[in-house]
């Protein structure tokens, strides 16, 4: 399980500068507000960076590449879906393929989740 000091700037900045193309990708879709919310990317989260995060929704983005199909990856993200569930945030996870093959259906599942969460009285 990876820690970051979250507080270090320069660990975010190289995380945003250094992204895969498929995050690129997904970025492409979620800057700027376009599905009407704000997202933050590479956002530290206690001793987490998180690929995108929305307040607003308490929601994350995690995009997955082949190093999250080993054993230890996966239970080192469960832990870490389990710690953002502690914090009442939610964490949507996508694969690299998924992002690269099917970005619409990837932006739309996003999209019915701030649905989910506009209907849901607090």
């Amino acid at each position: 399980m990876k820690l970051f000091n979250t507080q270090d700037k320069g660990v975010r900045q190289h995380l945003r500068n250094n992204v895969g193309e498929p995050e690129h990708q997904l970025w492409q879709r979620l800057r700027g507000s376009q599905l009407g919310v704000k997202f933050r990317r590479q956002h530290g989260i206690g001793p987490f960076i998180v690929d995108f995060y929305c307040s607003a929704h308490q929601l994350v983005i995690e995009v997955d590449g082949v190093t999250h199909e080993t054993m230890a990856s996966q239970k080192a993200d469960t832990g870490r879906d389990q710690f953002m569930r502690s914090l009442g945030i939610k964490v949507l996870r996508f694969s690299n393929q998924q992002v690269m093959t099917e970005v619409d259906g990837v932006v739309q599942a996003i999209l019915d989740e701030i649905s989910i969460e506009k209907l849901t009285p607090p």
